[in-house]
Formats: structure tokens, C-alpha cells, sequence
């Protein structure tokens, strides 16, 4: 028996209700210069190898510098960097113009302060309804101290 897919606005009430730490993708761009973007779409999948995904938007404007990528990053933000995170969430604006960043081993854009952050090599990407699953092997990982920035129910939350 064939059901219908869900309601797309009940489906996103629903998943709203997963609670998920906030990161910043970034790359290095086809240009030379550094892009990104918000992302809450990222899990672990493997320990060994020490793999990760995201999901990007396959209208996303940054998808085009990520696509060809052989390494990314992913920065899991702190919830003091509420407002890096909605920076890298609006359109239309190079989203790195004020954001200090450091280049990792890879040449990835990493983000100080952040709570954790990995550098990734590119190992698979395919399309999964509107969005590319990219996913990676983590070639360098480190954690620092603090509390993660979290989004639920269409909101940012934060751990008292």
C-alpha cells in the first residue's frame, strides 16, 4: 500500500521538535576565497573510519563552491555565537566579510570560538530530495570548552 508523503508543514512542525546543535560549513571556494553557511542538518556516521555528514540546500547559492570541494569544514557553534550563526544563515551577502577565521591543515576556514571543529575530506555526495548530502572523513577534529548553541522548535536555545 502507497501512502502520501506528510504535509510539509506538519513534516517541518515535527522535525522542530528534534532539537540540534547549530554549525557553520565552510570551504574554501572555487574563487580562492572563503565561504559558508548555517547548517543543523550534521551527524556523525562512523567512528571508524571518522566520518560526518550535512545536507546543503540544492538551491543554495554557496552550493556551487562546495560541490567540487575535496575537503570542508564544520564549526559547532557556541551559544554565545548566536549572531555568526544567523550571519551565515541570510542570503545574499558574502557571509565571511567581518568574520575572523583561521585556515586549518586542509586550508578550510575555521571559526574561533567555536566548540568544536573538523576538517573534513570529501568522500561521497549525492542528492537527496532538495537537498546534497555531502559527507566526510574527518582528517583533523578538536573540542574546546564551552556550551552548544541549540535550535528547537524553530528557535535558539541555550544550556543553562
Amino acid at each position: 500500500m502507497k501512502l502520501p508523503s506528510a504535509d510539509k508543514d506538519q513534516f517541518r512542525r515535527a522535525c522542530s521538535k528534534f532539537a540540534t546543535g547549530i554549525t557553520v560549513a565552510s570551504v574554501m571556494g572555487v574563487d580562492g576565497a572563503p565561504h559558508g553557511l548555517t547548517v543543523n542538518s550534521f551527524t556523525s556516521v562512523s567512528l571508524t573510519p571518522p566520518l560526518v555528514l550535512f545536507c546543503i540546500d540544492l538551491g543554495s547559492g554557496v552550493l556551487r563552491h562546495f560541490r567540487p570541494a575535496r575537503f570542508f569544514g564544520i564549526n559547532v557553534l557556541d551559544q554565545h555565537q548566536r549572531s555568526v550563526s544567523s550571519h551565515f544563515a541570510r542570503k545574499g551577502h558574502d557571509r565571511f566579510t567581518g568574520i575572523a577565521w583561521l585556515p586549518g591543515k586542509t586550508g578550510v576556514p575555521l571559526l574561533p570560538g567555536a566548540i568544536a571543529t573538523l576538517e573534513c575530506r570529501t568522500v561521497r555526495r549525492f542528492a537527496a530530495g532538495d537537498h546534497l548530502v555531502v559527507i566526510g572523513e574527518a582528517v583533523t577534529a578538536a573540542a574546546h570548552e564551552g556550551k552548544p548553541l541549540l535550535y528547537f522548535a524553530s528557535g535558539y536555545h541555550e544550556i543553562p
